[in-house]
């Protein structure tokens, strides 16, 4: 008897955005934000990438090299880069990103993931709040 492939193949609706897999529908939630991180430095000559406190990462739960969106209050720029862990404090915009913000300006980082139908009742996103210096207020 020949075996079936359990592999299916995933399709993106374009009206809505959401992903369908196996014909079960996946839409896209914000997973993660860490709210109100302040720029420390702008490294132009680096590759790419955010480099953000391992341990800001960790509490967000947002692992190295996975995709976020940024957004940044002072200017109003919106851009996609990767997360590279850094040291305490540290929010550092690198490469081309090092010229969607200066030192001192105030950013949203998001993250998300996509769920499906069953798994939306009662998910609530994890949101790190920072203060000024980028220390952990509250986390919800």
């Amino acid at each position: 008897m020949a075996r079936q492939s359990t592999a299916g193949t995933a399709k993106q609706e374009k009206k809505s955005g959401a992903v369908s897999y196996n014909d079960t529908m996946l839409r896209s939630f914000l997973r993660a934000k860490i709210h109100n991180a302040t720029v420390t430095e702008s490294n132009l000559s680096y590759e790419g990438s955010i480099t953000i406190d391992a341990a800001i990462i960790e509490e967000a739960g947002i692992l190295p090299y996975e995709q976020v969106m940024i957004s940044n209050l002072n200017n109003g720029e919106r851009f996609e880069t990767y997360v590279i862990p850094g040291k305490s404090g540290e929010i550092c915009l690198n490469g081309p990103t090092a010229r969607k913000g200066v030192v001192g300006d105030k950013i949203i980082i998001f993250s998300y993931g996509y769920l499906d139908d069953a798994r939306t009742e009662g998910f609530r996103p994890k949101i790190v709040r920072l203060d000024e210096k980028n220390r952990i207020v509250k986390t919800t």
